[in-house]
């Protein structure tokens, strides 16, 4: 073997040790998108309060029932089980279904399922979303139709709800206000959904804006959902920062109570995953909303209303 041909391969040695080198580095790096991508992903799940509805047994096998004064909902199987879970979505069939309320059908989802809220989310977070869901273990039960009243019972009708009442679209920041500010806001509306349980709903089911937060004596499973708005008699407003910061965080309450069991569930599964710092922006977006006077808790009335009269200002 000559010089030149010893030249020629070590030239061939080094490519392909270059090349070599190159796909490790891309290979690695990709593998590390993943990562950061699933790890993105666990945090919304958790954020999101995925688990309160969604696990009776098995996580995400969905099942477990709602009651409210519209009738029973039962949420779905949202593992990645193809046949019965969510498995044979695509990501565009999953973001559709948080941004516009439908699925791989075209059929509309009722508003039990949250997205009125989760229509708000951010497109990197639905799609860090998907990506983690795909992951969980899949559980093969079956979906269980919802058993509503009529006229709630027909789906058809969620074509005229959402007309008039359903407005989607990304959250948009508020100029006006601090970063910790607009964090808290996307974090209560759109990823933690709060006033889908603790703003109260007209007769069809709808939030009333104008009572956000203020509280509901007719909440899922027929609970009373206090009110969380600043107002100090009735409701949190004699809360300092650092008292609602510990409650968010532990669930004990200034009184060194407690709280009771819906609530305490929504805080082990969603709020306690949360950072410091997304504590403490929620926390100040909480204080800073308008005080309303409302008191479902200690309302007197204590049956759940079989039609859709109102009951503390409005009913679930």
């Amino acid at each position: 073997m000559n010089k030149l041909q010893i030249a020629r391969m070590s030239q061939r040695n080094i490519l392909a040790a270059f090349l070599c080198a190159a796909c490790c580095i891309c290979s690695t790096s990709e593998a590390q998108a993943r990562d950061d991508l699933l790890a993105h992903g666990r945090y919304v799940f958790f954020a999101a309060g995925c688990i309160s509805c969604h696990t009776r047994d098995q996580l995400m096998a969905g099942g477990r029932p709602v009651v409210t004064p519209f009738g029973t909902f039962y949420p779905p199987n949202s593992t990645p089980q193809r046949e019965h879970g969510f498995g044979s979505w695509s990501e565009e069939d999953f973001l559709r279904a948080l941004r516009e309320g439908v699925n791989p059908q075209g059929e509309h989802y009722y508003p039990a399922f949250p997205y009125p809220s989760y229509t708000r989310m951010t497109h990197e977070d639905m799609q860090a979303l998907y990506a983690y869901l795909m992951t969980l273990p899949e559980s093969s039960r079956e979906i269980r139709p919802h058993h509503l009243h009529w006229p709630f019972s027909s789906r058809s009708m969620m074509s005229y709800w959402k007309a008039r009442r359903f407005t989607p679209g990304e959250f948009s920041a508020n100029p006006q206000q601090s970063a910790q500010w607009n964090r808290g806001a996307y974090l209560a509306n759109a990823l933690g959904h709060c006033g889908e349980c603790h703003t109260p709903r007209d007769y069809l089911g709808a939030s009333r804006y104008e009572r956000y937060l203020a509280g509901t004596c007719t909440g899922p499973d027929d609970k009373r959902v206090p009110n969380i708005t600043p107002h100090r008699e009735t409701g949190i407003g004699s809360w300092s920062h650092e008292q609602l910061m510990t409650f968010l965080s532990t669930g004990t309450k200034p009184d060194g109570n407690f709280t009771d069991s819906l609530m305490a569930e929504v805080l082990g599964t969603s709020c306690m995953r949360l950072t410091a710092q997304d504590l403490f922006s929620l926390a100040i977006y909480l204080q800073s909303l308008p005080a309303i006077h409302n008191d479902p808790v200690s309302y007197t009335h204590l049956t759940l209303p079989t039609t859709l009269n109102s009951c503390c200002d409005g009913g679930w």
